[in-house]
């Protein structure tokens, strides 16, 4: 008996040492769609970079290539699907012209708050949608929400916006779902990578933009330019970023290279949160203070035409199944959440 039970325990380490062996290391090379120097835009997957080696004991380490350094930006998606590269971090709503419905998973107008959309991401439909979304489209990816970030300002203009008539004419760089609103409103927008936003503006050749945060417009220096920041981000109340990885990196991977991935990207989504909540009042300090902006909200009426330029976008887009399909998902878990949200938290002053 005593034999048999060390040769069983021999066998079992022998088996564990050899399950150990066979798993390889993974190196996720990673093109990233935002300067990783840009705090809580390309910071948060810098951070999971750090992480996966640590966490995995080395079974997982991820190599970031800025913005066009392997692969350009609106390019991440093909080049992961294709396997050019094995994974990518960008946002859903660079896709949106291929996949009407990818803006719904980045941010929409007047949409959720951080904790909203995470609740309905983690434990609503949204995640399974998301992935299904993909897959449907024909797309080799594994996709993991990795990162999350709290409401943007809502633009900065070289010249004051008293009313609907001062918009109309004026070239705007804006991004997603909430250019089509302004499009609505008489405004020209086009969607300008961010490296490129600050010379578009000082040339004329754009009158306004929208990007970020405060502390991330801050960097890329906007304020020098155009010196009338709004609010609120109407457009852009909480936006979610994505880590694309390849189909088939992701089924060779094991599991626990698995959990380990999707469980970083979890945690940089809280991460991330923190991060850009902590850092914008000073941005906005320094530009009241320092830099001579003014810092403007909206009135209501401005944006209830906001609002309502928004309802016949998301009317139109409701054309594609998909959009109409994971909109109506999103809308009707707001409505629930209401029941919630309404009651529980103080009212702002």
């Amino acid at each position: 008996m005593k034999r048999t039970l060390t040769t069983l325990v021999a066998t079992s380490a022998l088996a564990l040492c050899c399950t150990a062996v066979q798993a390889k290391p993974v190196l996720l090379k990673t093109p990233i769609a935002f300067g990783s120097n840009l705090p809580a835009l390309g910071t948060p997957i810098a951070w999971v970079a750090e992480q996966l080696p640590i966490v995995s004991g080395g079974e997982v380490k991820m190599k970031l290539y800025e913005p066009g350094k392997l692969v350009a930006p609106l390019q991440i998606l093909d080049a992961v699907s294709t396997g050019k590269v094995n994974s990518g971090y960008s946002i859903a709503g660079y896709w949106a012209g291929k996949m009407p419905a990818a803006a719904i998973f980045s941010t929409i107008p007047f949409g959720p708050e951080a904790p909203e959309f995470a609740a309905w991401m983690y434990y609503g439909n949204g995640l399974k949608l998301y992935q299904k979304m993909y897959d449907d489209a024909g797309y080799n990816v594994h996709v993991e929400p990795c990162a999350l970030i709290s409401p943007e300002t809502s633009g900065w203009f070289k010249k004051p916006v008293n009313s609907l008539e001062d918009l109309k004419g004026l070239n705007m760089r804006f991004y997603g779902l909430g250019g089509e609103v302004l499009a609505k409103l008489g405004v020209s927008t086009s969607l300008i990578p961010g490296g490129e936003i600050f010379g578009a503006l000082e040339k004329g050749a754009i009158d306004a933009t929208e990007f970020s945060q405060p502390a991330i417009d801050q960097k890329l220096g906007f304020y020098k330019v155009a010196k009338h920041n709004y609010f609120p981000g109407w457009h852009q109340q909480a936006t979610f970023f994505e880590l694309l990885v390849n189909g088939d990196t992701w089924k060779g991977m094991t599991d626990q290279q698995r959990a380990v991935v999707s469980t970083t990207c979890k945690a940089s989504v809280t991460n991330s949160v923190a991060e850009s909540e902590y850092i914008q009042f000073e941005a906005i300090r320094a530009n009241i203070e320092e830099r001579g902006v003014t810092v403007h909200e909206w009135p209501k009426e401005m944006l209830d035409a906001f609002e309502g330029a928004w309802e016949e976008v998301a009317t139109e887009q409701r054309k594609d199944p998909t959009f109409a399909a994971v909109y109506d998902d999103l809308q009707t878990f707001r409505s629930n959440y209401k029941l919630w949200s309404s009651r529980a938290f103080l009212p702002r002053d």
